[in-house]
């Protein structure tokens, strides 16, 4: 008596299909599990079979053996539980065997019999509709969150008692209420208001304003230093309110990371705001990057399409800080393990905040208390290859009560976020068809091409980069950032202005740096 079922396992933003193969033979009695598998996937086999005796299932006295092939690939959670018992149904023939072709299954066993949640449903049927797989048998509890895929049948159970009924007799679950819930969560998906944060409510700091504006204009990584009560942290919350809405790809997309850490529910299926996630200095390297026991996204990952705003800078650890290098640069999360290397998505706008010294006011040595040796090492704890990464470095100066007291006069968000998306949108036109879509993404092998320039401007860029003692990854951020600044302006070509304003930017915040 030999059955298979089609399951799956997560490997970061991967899904690996799994083969639950089920073999009932005389002999010894006895449940085993085999398969490269963790410490829940082995505790499956007494929850699988306390979960059968409570809905009215005996097994028999015979040796049962449960393979999840291949047998090279880790198996992680407790998703295995659901196919693992209805291929033992099956081999039983208490299932018939036709009533299982394909169909691809998920869910974890409670020892009352009854099937509940799991997380990473989303990528889960987009792989299994990706296979030509026609049906997706998942918990009820998942039921919404599978339905956002469409193209593909999603039955949802309560209980093992369920399954039977669908599997063996043909009678689907009530699934009604899920239905209608799942519609009225389809169709409100629009954009949300803007809120209550705003760009008109900071006074003054126009430099910083435009230079958030340029980031947010093409996705750049943005370092706001200033003392302390300067609005650093309330520019930085207000950034996600003129970036341009979600797209519905990018909603799936987001909306899956999400639903690998666990963090989707039946109120909140799709993610349909820009994240902004802004940990503490007190995170953990794992939360931070991802990782774990079992691996999950961390913050730079749910921060995917959105911004990760990080306060304070200086005060995470240094090495925590550099290990943002990788997924600055090239937009991913690698983590390895000895089972196997786990990819995250992490497209996001890095935002930093930080005082220029351990107290805050450098340089008015007149309220500044820290020796020349605390700034540099204060300010030492962020490396060069990670401000080399950071495109616009914005001096936040300390507001005048004249600036306080001025009404009406500064610009609300709703302004800045139509120039910013008129400028998304060239930026799209011109790069239909790439793999990238903003000018922070541009590779330096089509720099050039894209920020060509004039002999009049090539030859400014060279006095700007013998002048600077700039890095090449330095020299192609400015070019990347005049692009946007010419896209602001609509212009076809990148000139002097679009340049200069883009080297004021990177370099705005220097006279804040001990020197």
């Amino acid at each position: 008596m030999f059955s298979t079922i089609i399951s799956a396992a997560i490997l970061g933003m991967e899904v690996a299909l799994i083969h639950v193969e089920v073999d009932i033979a005389q002999g010894l009695p006895g449940f085993t599990l085999v398969g490269y598998l963790s410490s829940e996937v082995k505790e499956a086999g007494e929850r699988v079979r306390v979960a059968l005796k409570n809905a009215g299932i005996a097994l028999p006295a015979m040796r049962i053996t449960v393979n999840l092939a291949p047998a090279n690939v880790r198996k992680d959670g407790t998703a295995f539980d659901l196919p693992i018992a209805v291929g033992i149904l099956e081999a039983l023939g208490d299932i018939p065997k036709e009533n299982t072709q394909g169909l691809m299954a998920a869910g974890e066993l409670g020892l009352d019999g009854s099937v509940n949640p799991v997380r990473g449903v989303l990528p889960f049927v987009q792989r299994a509709k990706g296979e030509g797989i026609k049906r997706c048998l998942l918990p009820m509890g998942n039921y919404r969150e599978g339905k956002l895929i469409g193209g593909i049948e999603i039955i949802g159970v309560r209980d093992l008692k369920e399954v039977m009924e669908y599997l063996k007799e043909g009678k689907k679950p009530d699934q009604e209420a899920e239905e209608a819930e799942t519609e009225k969560e389809i169709c409100g998906n629009a954009v949300k208001g803007i809120g209550e944060l705003d760009f008109s409510q900071i006074k003054g700091q126009a430099e910083a304003k435009r230079a958030a504006e340029i980031a947010a204009a093409g996705f750049h990584n943005l370092l706001l230093i200033g003392p302390p009560g300067s609005g650093k942290t309330m520019i930085a919350k207000r950034i996600p309110h003129i970036l341009p809405p979600l797209t519905e790809e990018e909603s799936l997309e987001v909306s899956a990371v999400y639903s690998l850490a666990g963090l989707l529910t039946n109120e909140n299926l799709l993610v349909k705001k820009r994240p902004f996630m802004a940990p503490h200095h007190t995170i953990t390297a794992q939360a931070l990057v991802g990782g774990g026991r079992q691996i999950k996204p961390g913050m730079v990952s749910l921060s995917h399409k959105g911004i990760l705003f990080l306060d304070e800078l200086p005060e995470f650890k240094a090495d925590y800080i550099d290990m943002l290098r990788q997924p600055l640069e090239e937009k991913k999360i690698v983590i390895a393990r000895l089972g196997g290397n786990y990819t995250f998505p992490a497209d996001c706008m890095f935002v930093g905040a930080m005082n220029p010294c351990p107290c805050g006011y450098y340089p008015d040595m007149g309220r500044c208390r820290c020796t020349p040796n605390q700034i540099k090492r204060y300010q030492g704890r962020i490396s060069g290859p990670v401000l080399d990464r950071i495109d616009l470095c914005a001096g936040v100066s300390q507001v005048t009560a004249e600036q306080l007291s001025q009404k009406g006069m500064e610009e609300d968000s709703n302004c800045i976020r139509d120039r910013v998306i008129r400028a998304r949108k060239l930026q799209e036109d011109r790069y239909e068809g790439k793999d990238y879509q903003w000018n922070a993404m541009l590779p330096q092998q089509d720099v050039n091409y894209f920020c060509r320039l004039e002999k009049k401007e090539e030859k400014l860029m060279e006095k700007i980069l013998k002048k600077m003692n700039l890095s090449a990854r330095a020299y192609y951020r400015i070019l990347k950032v005049s692009r946007t600044i010419a896209d602001l302006d609509n212009s076809e070509k990148v000139q002097g202005i679009h340049i200069e304003e883009a080297l004021e930017c990177r370099m705005g915040g220097e006279r804040y740096w001990e020197m």
